[in-house]
């Protein structure tokens, strides 16, 4: 087993310890009476981030490089054999996702070619799955998925004027004018996309592999450029080590890959570098300067180039040769991935996790220790009954009774705000609603299709970005304006009848407001005023902003669900309080009654109350003791890091 499955195994039951101590949370949640409607909310979103959480790896290379057989070395060592094509020239034709989705058979999903010439994404026709060609994938025999796996590498010949439809012909680049045969076709991918449904074990656990085609498809095919690779958490861009790095590479590492965290470099196949003639430190020395050579010229540090063999690795893994596989530096890169990469991603988790664990304890101590309190101040009050007259005990009822209706006038009130709630809650969907969003992308559409030039389909996509913008801006305007009503009803409660009530849960919306903006910049940094757009491209741009209007509505959708699960919960700490307190006035009023009928002694009610609040305050370190577990497991470090340290 491999490095890097070792450690993402253990980030796996790392995910499911954590899950198992949420449940055991929830559980006692739900037998304590202390669950309401937002919380449960809150659990299902936190557990199904846990059970949806993905790690993607994108492979991204230049035909030749030996990508594929860096995913077999990597990940598939163990079946033996390869199970992706690799072999000279070009093997991987479509961007291809390795994954396990439950709900499919093990297949691979092919969506044919000809979908390019349609207004629709990848990520739209994911939806259809009629339009999709699936093939069974027979798991039991490595030679079968071998088989089914070479459906990626397939290719189709269509005329020059079909695949300027596609996006995939450009007549102003002589090679591809070169590309041309005597009948008047061009060589395509007879696959758009491929999705391969596989229970590895590590798909299984959340892993997501992503495969390119050559480097020539990261500008034409916009799955990639918009969504695959940016939203990849680690993307290995491979280049040969006997070539480096050639100007194709420069200018799709700068343009689609850079620095961000998680990017690394391997420079492959050093075994071409190996030689009889020199001895072990000439060729050491020789391959550190070519990876010398290439962390200067993609200005990187020289750490996160990684000169490897994946066909050595790979065979050293399946012939068990440990001097092999140390020679093939494999075991290098898998160790930079699994230390990088993977407490990179449980990072991330973790916070998401702890803020959101933070908030649900902070709204379940507060709703016990106002049911403690509210036992308190009755205990209080009955004891304060000891040995006085029926008038002090009447008087009692009746100041129980003005406070009544006193929060009874409070209620009213509040039911004012639920109504201006209500309107601004609507207000918040009008300028963020999906509706609003189609007709914004059908307008650009109809701009870009009526303008003959590209500085009006350039117009055309800034104006559908501005108006993106302006509508998040508005829509964060609103729930603004709540949040601040909001406030100001906590605050009263607090101060008038003593409610345990901090401040509304905060709400943003700039995390969206950036994801426009990282998309425009993409967009920019292809079609932007600095860019020469020939025909082909203008077409190209178009299938571009098919992909940019999916990735927006995605955002948007996104977007709406946050804010409609922020609605539900903003108001349900002061409507859970208002409960308890309402309880609390009912029971107060009930005891001085059952004492003034003398249906039940004074001593016997104290008695019962000290018993509650007994129980309370053992529900109290109860409740203390299970969020401590589920905080040490969000805490937990992996078995590696700690070996590490």
């Amino acid at each position: 087993m491999s490095n890097l499955v070792e450690k993402f195994q253990e980030y796996s039951e790392w995910r499911g310890n954590v899950a198992k101590a949420l449940k055991r949370y929830r559980a006692w949640i739900e037998t304590a009476e202390l669950a309401d409607a937002a919380s449960d909310q809150r659990f299902s979103r936190v557990l199904a981030r846990l059970t949806d959480d993905k790690l993607s790896i994108a492979f991204v290379a230049e035909f030749s490089r030996g990508k594929s057989e860096l995913i077999n070395a990597i990940f598939f060592a163990d079946y033996g054999q390869r199970i992706l094509p690799s072999s000279a020239g070009r093997t991987t034709m479509c961007p291809t996702e390795l994954l396990y989705d439950e709900t499919f058979p093990p297949s691979i999903r092919l969506l044919p070619i000809e979908t390019r010439a349609e207004a629709q994404s990848t990520s739209d026709f994911k939806e259809s799955p009629q339009l999709w060609t699936v093939l069974p994938l027979d798991i039991s025999s490595g030679e079968g998925m071998l088989e089914a796996f070479k459906q990626v590498s397939l290719t189709k010949r269509v005329p020059v004027e079909e695949a300027k439809r596609y996006g995939l012909y450009d007549e102003a680049d002589p090679d591809t004018a070169l590309a041309v045969g005597p009948d008047g076709t061009v060589e395509v991918s007879q696959w758009r996309h491929a999705i391969v449904n596989f229970p590895h074990p590590l798909l299984k656990q959340g892993l997501v592999i992503i495969d390119t085609p050559g480097l020539n498809a990261i500008g034409t095919e916009p799955e990639l450029t918009l969504n695959l690779i940016p939203n990849a958490h680690a993307v290995l861009f491979i280049l040969a080590a006997d070539t480096g790095v050639t100007k194709s590479d420069i200018e799709v590492w700068r343009q689609h890959i850079g620095t961000s965290p998680g990017r690394m470099v391997v420079l492959n196949k050093i075994d071409s570098m190996w030689d009889e003639l020199r001895t072990p430190a000439e060729v050491d020395e020789l391959i550190g300067r070519q990876a010398a050579q290439v962390a200067q010229t993609l200005n990187l540090a020289e750490r996160q180039v990684f000169p490897v063999s994946a066909q050595k690795g790979l065979v050293g893994k399946v012939t068990q040769d440990a001097e092999l596989l140390k020679r093939s530096r494999l075991p290098l890169l898998e160790n930079a991935l699994s230390h990088e990469l993977i407490p990179g991603k449980q990072d991330i988790i973790r916070a998401q996790l702890a803020s959101d664990i933070d908030e649900l304890a902070a709204s379940r101590q507060a709703l016990l220790a106002a049911r403690v309190r509210n036992v308190v101040e009755q205990l209080v009050e009955l004891k304060s009954l000891r040995g006085k007259n029926q008038n002090i005990i009447e008087h009692m009822m009746k100041r129980v009774e003005l406070e009544r209706r006193e929060f009874d006038a409070s209620l009213l009130k509040l039911q004012g705000t639920r109504s201006v709630f209500t309107r601004l809650s609507s207000e918040v969907f009008t300028s963020l609603g999906m509706d609003m969003l189609k007709r914004e992308i059908r307008k650009t559409r109809d701009a870009m299709e009526k303008s003959k030039f590209s500085a009006g389909l350039r117009q055309a996509v800034k104006d559908f970005f501005d108006q993106a913008r302006a509508n998040l801006a508005a829509s964060e305007q609103k729930t603004g304006e709540i949040t601040e009503m909001m406030t100001v009803m906590y605050r009263k409660f607090s101060t008038e009848h003593g409610l345990a009530l901090s401040t509304p849960m905060p709400f943003s919306l700039d995390r969206y407001q950036k994801e426009i903006e990282m998309i425009e910049g993409i967009y920019q940094k292809q079609f932007g005023p600095t860019a020469i757009l020939t025909t082909p491209q203008l077409v190209l741009m178009q299938k571009f902003f098919d992909s940019i209007a999916s990735r927006v509505k995605h955002s948007f959708l996104q977007a709406n669900r946050d804010v409609e699960a922020w609605l539900k919960v903003v108001m349900a700490p002061l409507e859970a309080q208002i409960g308890e307190h309402k309880a609390q006035l009912k029971r107060r009023r009930q005891s001085i009654e059952r004492i003034n009928s003398a249906s039940e002694s004074l001593e016997e009610r104290i008695q019962q109350f000290e018993k509650m609040q007994a129980d309370l305050e053992e529900q109290k370190r109860s409740l203390l003791a299970l969020e401590g577990e589920l905080k040490r497991a969000i805490a937990a470090e992996l078995a590696f890091l700690k070996a590490a340290a």
